[in-house]
């Protein structure tokens, strides 16, 4: 049931441009907090206070993520992986174009931080089933034995998305400081607006999943996918939570509190900091391919594990790199955690994920698991600006944090099966895994 050749080209490209671009926009909101939120939206706090509430609004969004992900993963269940991807681009890219034009706090008030969480909210509900859509299609279209390979582009989208993010405001830095608090912040934001367009090229021209296909001939479709996708894999979905949490942490640490502590914390300039987010970002990128294909050959399993303990041994020298305030160790710092710690989880994530569930619930158990777990990890940098504060500004504590969370996700993909050789195109695999027992 696997893609002919060209297809399959079409559905790595329109997953691969389609999450990058989505995934843009949700990771300019962090980094808009981490260097200019605090003074547009929040200017009666003082500064300290204005960056943990900026990134509270950045947190918000992973509150609702869930709600995202059963929402549309029900009607990624019901209608097609295919229609629903069209439908959170354009709540993606809407929501994310009309923060650019928001007014600022001296001009409305109380009302600026308002607007603005209402539309955190709208980029979190289409977030949180944008990446579950994209990587179930990409599974479901892959050949057996090279399904992680595949799947692992959509992953891949992702951190692209993280790359050109970062860049826009690194071109935006480079305004006077006048211009960027004026208008220039709102140009990565309006840019959007153009992106929904590309998007939604690349994406109508994607078949729909051959699973999903053959589920409505054979009228396999079930009425509430998220009731049957918890009543039939409990252990499952706990997994699909757990598993989350650690590369969330990672992630927003790395690219949007370990931002705003190299500028106010070590005096690092911007440029310097975004710098070391990109250079993470480029160093996932070219490795996600490489673990999707060794997680065809060794498993998913080892490779989860493996990320998990490495995150943890290496928290705390992370930031004893960071803190020297030496920009190439600040910078080596990032792309040895991305190299290792985050990588290899988030190159098996996408067909981790669409592996814990058949195919009846796939979209809705994959994206509801996964945004459960982003929420619990969603608001790190808000906890990470709030440890260091309790120690005047070191990060000793964020780096326990960090492996706080590593021990949850060791734990879930401990408790996890080896799904590699898994028949993907089941309707129900754990009925059938049950009979032939």
């Amino acid at each position: 049931m696997s893609a002919t050749t060209p297809e399959l080209k079409r559905v790595v490209t329109g997953a691969l441009v389609g999450t990058a671009l989505e995934w843009y926009d949700f990771f300019i909101y962090g980094t808009a907090a981490a260097l200019v939120f605090n003074q547009l939206f929040f200017t009666e706090a003082d500064p300290a206070a204005g960056t943990i509430a900026a990134f509270a609004t950045f947190g918000v969004g992973f509150v609702v993520r869930p709600f995202g992900g059963i929402l549309f993963g029900h009607l990624g269940d019901k209608i097609g992986r295919r229609s629903t991807l069209i439908i959170t681009t354009l709540i993606m890219g809407v929501s994310t174009g009309l923060i650019g034009l928001l007014p600022t706090y001296p001009s409305i008030g109380v009302w600026a931080p308002i607007l603005l969480t209402l539309l955190r909210v709208c980029q979190g509900l289409g977030a949180g089933a944008e990446f579950g859509g994209a990587a179930t299609l990409l599974a479901e279209h892959a050949p057996q034995g090279r399904r992680g390979y595949y799947a692992s582009y959509a992953q891949t989208g992702v951190q692209i998305g993280l790359v050109l993010g970062t860049s826009a405001f690194l071109l935006v830095q480079l305004l006077p400081q006048q211009d960027i608090f004026s208008w220039g912040w709102r140009v990565p934001f309006l840019v959007s607006f153009a992106l929904i367009g590309v998007a939604l090229y690349v994406r109508l021209r994607v078949a729909e999943s051959p699973v999903f296909r053959e589920m409505e001939r054979t009228r396999e479709i079930i009425r509430l996918p998220i009731k049957d996708a918890v009543a039939r894999y409990p252990r499952n979905f706990l997994v699909g939570v757990g598993a989350h949490i650690c590369d969330t942490a990672v992630v927003y640490t790395l690219a949007t509190f370990s931002v705003a502590y190299a500028t106010s914390r070590l005096g690092l300039d911007s440029h310097t900091a975004l710098l070391g987010v990109i250079f993470f970002g480029l160093t996932v990128i070219v490795l996600q391919p490489v673990y999707g294909h060794l997680s065809d050959r060794v498993g998913r399993r080892p490779l989860n594990l493996f990320s998990v303990v490495f995150v943890a041994v290496f928290a705390f020298p992370y930031f004893l790199m960071v803190d020297t305030g030496v920009p190439w160790l600040v910078w080596l710092a990032m792309m040895i955690m991305g190299a290792f710690g985050f990588a290899p989880q988030v190159a098996v994530q996408p067909v981790f994920y669409a592996e814990l569930f058949g195919a009846r619930v796939r979209y809705t158990g994959f994206a509801a698991s996964r945004e459960l777990g982003a929420a619990v990890a969603g608001f790190s940098p808000l906890i990470g600006a709030a440890l260091a504060a309790r120690l005047g500004g070191a990060p000793w504590l964020v780096a326990a944090f960090l492996i706080g969370t590593a021990v949850i996700s060791f734990a879930a993909f401990y408790a996890s099966r080896e799904s590699k050789d898994m028949d993907i195109t089941a309707f129900d695999p754990l009925r059938r895994r049950l009979v032939e027992e």
